[in-house]
C-alpha cells in the first residue's frame, strides 16, 4: 500500500500558507468589525490602519514563495489606505479577503499536487 507525503520544499510552502491563512483570518475579523462599526453609524475609525498594520507582514511573508498572492495583499493594503466612502472601502476589503483566501487555497492544492512524494507502507 502506498501513501503520500510532501517533500521539504512542499512542507515549507504549506507552513507559509497555513500561517498566511491564520493572519488572513484576523484581517477578516477586522474587516467584519469595521462593518459592525459602520452599521452602528460610528464610522470606520482606525480599523483600516489596523488592517494595514496586520497585512504588511503578511505581504512580506508571501513575497518569496507566492509573489502573485503577495501582490494581491499589496493591493489590499493600498485600497485600505485610499480615501473615499467607508462603504466602498468595506466592499473592496471584503472582496480582497475572499480573493486572497481563494488564492491561498488554490496554492495549497497545487503544492500538495506538485510536491507529493510516494511512500511505501509495509503490510504488517
Amino acid at each position: 500500500m502506498a501513501g503520500v507525503k510532501l517533500d521539504g520544499a512542499g512542507t515549507q510552502k504549506m507552513k507559509t500558507i497555513e500561517a498566511a491563512l491564520v493572519t488572513l483570518q484576523s484581517i477578516h475579523g477586522m474587516v467584519e468589525r469595521m462593518a459592525v462599526e459602520m452599521k452602528t453609524n460610528k464610522g470606520a475609525g482606525v480599523i483600516p490602519q489596523q488592517i494595514k498594520r496586520i497585512a504588511t507582514p503578511l505581504q512580506g511573508q508571501l513575497k518569496g514563495q507566492f509573489g502573485l498572492i503577495a501582490d494581491q495583499v499589496s493591493a489590499m493594503i493600498l485600497a485600505a489606505g485610499r480615501g473615499g466612502s467607508d462603504q466602498m472601502r468595506l466592499r473592496s476589503m471584503r472582496e480582497f479577503v475572499a480573493q486572497i483566501r481563494t488564492a491561498l487555497e488554490i496554492a495549497a492544492a497545487k503544492v500538495k499536487d506538485q510536491h507529493a512524494v510516494p511512500i511505501e507502507i509495509s503490510p504488517d
